[in-house]
């Protein structure tokens, strides 16, 4: 195994979207930094990447917690890595009416989604300045763009990773670092589950859901040719195409009645 490959650091990196990320990066002769919360699932996960080659270093963090964001950092920076490429992936919603909800639930979702990603990006952004390299993927959501009733916490998360990712572009545009922000739309993943939404007409016709293969190459495709941003999928582009011509109100209620549950009919 080669220990002078570049380094790509991958959140959410045992399944999912993040899990075919990172088996990309691997088959294309970059070292891997994985992380999630589940050390048993990262040793598994690194078992696997390495037989195409990678050193792969596994470290368990639970990124809700906003120290622990603050100590992958610190532990990256204690190992001696240069991270090459950063990947947001890790993120997290839940489902139901506002009124509804755990507050507390969705404070550690925001943590997860916007307070992590903004301490990773800063910490590791830092370090590209000063070699004047590096590539940053985060993952957003075809949520970003629209309201999201029955989910208006994560769309509003969602809204502000491709604000922040467009905004931090601008800002290092003059140096050899692009930051690109991934759009996925409904992706067969565990994601549903985690966020208690499988009775979402969204997530009822399973054959309609994209293949986190599909997803993932997206994503490293638009991040190896520097592009700013990437709708995964035709019909999530024909349906972001639309709601930009639409008025908010008639997106937002489309959007209920797209993600209410099966049985209010």
């Amino acid at each position: 195994m080669s220990a002078d490959k570049k380094y790509a650091l991958i959140t959410g990196a045992t399944s999912g979207i993040g899990y075919e990320l990172a088996l990309l990066f691997a088959k294309n002769q970059y070292n891997l930094v994985i992380v999630s919360r589940d050390q048993q699932q990262l040793e598994t996960r690194a078992k696997e990447f390495r037989q195409h080659g990678a050193n792969v270093i596994s470290i368990a963090k639970d990124l809700f917690i906003k120290d622990e964001a603050f100590a992958l950092c610190q532990e990256v920076r204690n190992q001696g890595i240069e991270v090459e490429v950063l990947v947001n992936d890790a993120g997290q919603g839940v489902y139901g009416l506002f009124k509804d909800t755990e507050i507390e639930r969705e404070l550690d979702i925001v943590n997860l989604n916007i307070a992590s990603v903004i301490i990773l990006t800063k910490f590791f952004l830092r370090d590209m300045i000063s070699r004047n390299s590096g590539k940053i993927l985060n993952v957003a959501s075809i949520a970003s763009k629209t309201p999201g009733p029955w989910q208006s916490v994560y769309h509003g998360t969602k809204a502000f990773v491709l604000s922040f990712s467009e905004s931090i572009r601008e800002e290092v545009k003059e140096y050899e670092i692009t930051v690109t922000a991934l759009m996925p739309g409904v992706t067969d993943t565990d994601f549903f589950n985690k966020a208690d939404m499988t009775e979402s007409k969204a997530v009822q016709d399973e054959s309609s859901m994209a293949d986190p293969a599909d997803v993932a190459k997206d994503g490293y495709d638009a991040l190896m040719s520097g592009k700013d941003k990437v709708i995964s999928g035709f019909k999530n582009k024909v349906q972001i195409g639309m709601s930009n011509i639409l008025p908010d109100t008639v997106v937002a209620h489309n959007m209920n009645e797209m993600q209410k549950p099966v049985d209010k009919d």
